[in-house]
């Protein structure tokens, strides 16, 4: 067991197979950090684990990144906030930047991780955003062949060294392997309809009704909740009022048809539910910045 001035200790696990590429600090600092495609999120280590017996991991200080880890087989379990969490196969979780945490192998089925530690100037807000916060906790994942694909082509490629071209192909595969992840339900679409919140399931209705009039009191009813409870959850988790998310895909919608139709502003509003072209007119402006028939004019002339 080794420990650390600062009271943190770990059992370095050494087996068989064990894979680990660790970018040097020389390198975050010279080519990482001052490079704006890399700087705002960027890999600092990586690693494949397999049936990793008597790994073990303290950290009274937690680390100045995030760590995700993807548990594919055998059992383990982590410590967070003071709770204790286990870990099954096809289960992931993040221990979030500065925080204190522990972790470790089952000792009867010895876990086999696939892990990567990231950090850069966007990790703070990044960890509001609540699709990221709720994985704080172990989550399951679909077994999925493309994961692993995305982190084998990481690792591949920083294993030929740091070159910015090296260093900017494995950050962007950084950004789809985290996003396969954090936004797994809307990857594997076929388990997405028993797995959606109340607000991802209205966000679908919303789509499926595009051409009407939807009142935020039939929304929140539909789903049983109180029409202020309803439009907090729907703000906390869009940034939006329910009733302008909506507008929006409206105006999205009104945009593809005023580029590939020949209807008229006044038949593009009725079809998007709007009783009052005048209207549709001005909250089209108000959403995309120009009236429909400026929008019509300037996508023409591109």
């Amino acid at each position: 067991m080794k420990e650390n001035k600062e009271g943190s200790h770990k059992n370095i696990w050494y087996g068989a197979g064990r894979q680990r590429i660790e970018i040097p600090k020389t390198v975050l600092k010279s080519k990482v950090q001052n490079n704006l495609l890399l700087s705002h999120l960027h890999i600092c280590s990586i690693g494949y684990y397999p049936k990793a017996k008597d790994h073990f991991t303290f950290r009274k200080k937690g680390l100045p990144e995030n760590f995700l880890f993807y548990c594919v087989d055998g059992h383990g379990w982590y410590e967070l906030d003071n709770q204790r969490y286990e870990v099954r196969p096809n289960e992931f979780f993040i221990l979030p930047q500065n925080k204190a945490h522990a972790y470790g192998s089952s000792d009867d089925h010895p876990w086999t991780i696939y892990w990567i530690h990231f950090g850069g100037a966007a990790l703070g807000e990044l960890n509001k955003i609540q699709a990221v916060e709720k994985h704080f906790k172990p989550t399951y994942i679909k077994n999925s062949e493309e994961i692993i694909s995305i982190f084998n082509k990481i690792y591949k490629t920083l294993q030929l060294g740091y070159s910015i071209d090296n260093l900017l192909f494995a950050n962007m595969c950084l950004s789809q392997f985290l996003t396969m992840f954090v936004y797994n339900f809307r990857h594997f679409e076929s388990t997405a309809t028993e797995k959606l919140d109340c607000v991802d399931n209205a966000i679908l209705y919303m789509r499926e009704h595009i051409n009407e009039n939807i009142p935020l009191s039939e929304l929140s009813k539909h789903y049983n909740y109180s029409v202020s409870r309803f439009s907090n959850l729907f703000k906390k988790k869009t940034g939006y009022a329910p009733i302008d998310y909506f507008l929006q895909m409206k105006m999205q919608k009104a945009c593809q048809q005023l580029d590939f139709t020949n209807q008229s502003v006044k038949e593009v509003a009725f079809s998007m539910g709007f009783d009052d072209p005048y209207y549709f007119s001005k909250r089209f402006r108000n959403i995309i910045g120009v009236s429909p028939k400026k929008y019509r004019l300037l996508k023409k002339s591109e």
